[in-house]
């Protein structure tokens, strides 16, 4: 369950009035923080992951199956003493990358999501080091069942379920891979190169449902997977050699509707995608996505179609059904589904209309407590 548990009140107030630095939250598992005097010594002066929430299958890294309902801090020795860079929250799985460039992961592995390749156990409640990534690692995304890692040289590589061409693999199997089947889905245990974007610079990469989506240094956009519900942004069904269809796309294709715009930004959701261009502009496609920002009985919408209702934008985020925006001026617009108050507003109900939050900045946020 991504992006359904928060910190309470109670515990925020007791990390701000430790005198930390809250420096990004990501879905409702995790708060980097950098502290000058915790209570554990070992957490002084390193970056490190707060996780709470659903406990299911380990994906809070804590050693067990329970569930946090406050903040709980994983200890830098996990990570053999190293400060975290960033973490990714999958479906139900959890990636910890360090700062030398590390990636562990935790949580449920029936896909081989977790990328450790010989341990075949279907859940590990301890953050494991992905086996099989040759250099050091800048990046990291999870998806539902697929996972993903950016090298510090660019190159993409990527492990977990593979049922629709997710990872970008194609579709001929090649000796010497983790291959296997489990209910006729194809499943990659150790990372694997993408080598059809070989000579590509890949920059930013964002995993949904069944489908993956990456930008290049170039600003070009790039999707595969499932595609259906128009998730890709290619307006129709792939053609193979012009004779079969299908809604998946097997290798990276580009997004020919978003071709002259430099794209800065990408969040892949369940079934629909986001991208935000240089000058500021946000695209969206897939499921529901015209609907879901009140544009009449429009279902599906397979291409990118701008989203005027919002200023100059940064940053995107896709919950399962959702979707968040932070735009230039640090406001926070946001629209989807809004089951157990997901999107923040004050109620419950659907929003098919772009709203806006004001995000409130640190300082702010210590002045309230």
């Amino acid at each position: 369950m991504i992006g359904r548990a928060f910190a309470n009140r109670s515990s925020l107030r007791a990390i701000l009035k430790n005198e930390t630095k809250l420096s990004e939250l990501r879905f409702g598992r995790w708060i980097s923080v950098s502290s000058n005097g915790p209570e554990e010594a070992e957490l002084s002066g390193k970056r490190f992951a707060a996780l709470w929430g659903n406990g299911d299958y380990g994906r809070l890294g804590q050693g067990s199956l329970e569930s946090q309902w406050s903040p709980k801090a994983l200890p830098p020795s996990l990570f053999d003493n190293q400060s975290l860079r960033e973490i990714a929250c999958g479906g139900a799985h959890t990636l910890f990358l360090t700062e030398n460039g590390h990636v562990y992961a935790s949580g449920l592995n029936d896909y081989g999501q977790l990328g450790v390749s010989a341990d075949d156990r279907g859940y590990i409640i301890e953050p494991l080091e992905v086996a099989g990534l040759p250099k050091e690692i800048l990046k990291v995304s999870a998806g539902y069942h697929h996972s993903s890692a950016i090298t510090v040289d660019g190159e993409l590589y990527m492990w977990g379920k593979n049922t629709n061409g997710q990872l970008g693999l194609g579709k001929r199997r090649e000796q010497g891979m983790h291959i296997f089947h489990c209910e006729a889905a194809t499943i990659l245990s150790t990372p694997s190169k993408v080598k059809f974007l070989t000579g590509v610079t890949v920059k930013i990469i964002s995993l949904g449902f069944e489908h993956s989506i990456a930008v290049t240094d170039k600003g070009e956009t790039l999707s595969w997977g499932g595609g259906g519900s128009g998730r890709l942004g290619h307006g129709h069904q792939s053609g193979i050699l012009g004779l079969f269809k299908s809604d998946s796309e097997y290798t990276p294709r580009l997004v020919k509707e978003l071709e002259g715009f430099k794209i800065k930004n990408a969040a892949a959701g369940m079934l629909h995608s986001v991208c935000i261009s240089e000058n500021g502009s946000v695209y969206v496609f897939g499921e529901r996505a015209k609907k879901k920002l009140g544009y009449g009985e429009a279902s599906n919408n397979s291409v990118p179609s701008m989203v005027d209702e919002i200023p100059y934008s940064e940053k995107a985020a896709c919950g399962g059904y959702h979707t968040c925006i932070i735009t230039g001026g640090g406001e926070l617009y946001v629209w989807g589904t809004n089951e157990n108050g997901c999107l923040g507003i004050g109620y419950s109900f659907i929003a098919f209309l772009v709203l806006q939050m004001l995000l409130i900045h640190l300082k702010e946020l210590k002045d309230h407590f």
